[in-house]
């Protein structure tokens, strides 16, 4: 095999690619000419302000908010602007799990049937095959014993880790978090970052927006951060932590590693 080849294929493959994408919100211009590829395998992790887009970013991802101009392509699918996507909008969320600031459980359906639920409806599985899924998701989120209870009978990080049990049961090739500890108390964000470990490490690709420094740090490939809607740094996390380059970059983390 040629040395060429060997380059070739040992490329990474991008699952999520970003081509200029804009992104408004009236006159508000959200997002502003986002180029990004995220390889299979990654683990991205967004930084940044309140405000400044992160979120947006991620949700245009799996068509929650439509965009207005540019590019975006999610395992080779095209999600058009202006919500004219059609079918490849359906395909890619069936292929991009999305887990959220609040954990958006149905609270009549105990943890089980919210787990079962999309893989019965969407992916047509049986009610046996979906019912077994779920008890090994919820055993690997560490909640098997909780299958029974309902949402409103569990803590928020059990919540949580529900909603992840969730996402991760229609098999995604994507996992998007959207500052998934932000509603939890403080002794909880730790359960719920320890599932989000044990997924990177099992080689889950991931875009994780969060305020978790040590975790960005801990756990992510490369982190981007983002500054009114444009990406004004990014690369391995000890550089941006250790040696920001941009002066925005290094107000916002003189900020919050402070606290």
């Amino acid at each position: 095999m040629s040395d060429e080849h060997s380059q070739e294929s040992s490329t990474p493959v991008p699952i999520v690619e970003l081509e200029r994408l804009n992104k408004h919100f009236g006159n508000l211009h959200v997002l502003n000419d986002i180029d990004l590829e995220v390889s299979a395998g990654e683990v991205l992790v967004i930084i940044g302000a309140s405000g400044s887009g992160k979120s947006t970013l991620i949700r245009c991802i799996n068509g929650l908010e439509e965009y207005q101009s540019g590019q975006l392509r999610v395992d080779g699918k095209e999600l058009l602007p202006h919500g004219k996507s059609g079918q490849a909008l359906q395909a890619i969320r069936t292929e991009v799990g999305m887990v959220f600031q609040q954990f958006n459980l149905f609270p009549h359906l105990t943890v089980r049937e919210n787990v079962t639920l999309a893989p019965i409806k969407v992916r047509g599985l049986s009610q046996q095959d979906s019912g077994t899924a779920a008890e090994r998701l919820l055993e690997r989120v560490g909640i098997a014993d909780q299958a029974d209870k309902y949402p409103t009978q569990l803590s928020g990080g059990q919540q949580q880790r529900v909603a992840i049990a969730r996402a991760l049961a229609m098999e995604p090739r994507l996992m998007l978090f959207d500052e998934p500890t932000s509603a939890l108390d403080p002794e909880m964000i730790g359960e719920v970052l320890d599932v989000m470990r044990e997924l990177a490490r099992e080689g889950m690709t991931m875009m994780v927006v969060t305020h978790e420094m040590g975790f960005a740090r801990e756990v992510a490939d490369r982190v981007i951060y983002i500054h009114q809607g444009e990406i004004i740094e990014q690369g391995p996390p000890h550089e941006v932590f250790d040696n920001p380059q941009q002066e925005r970059t290094q107000n916002f983390l003189s900020r919050v590693l402070q606290h």
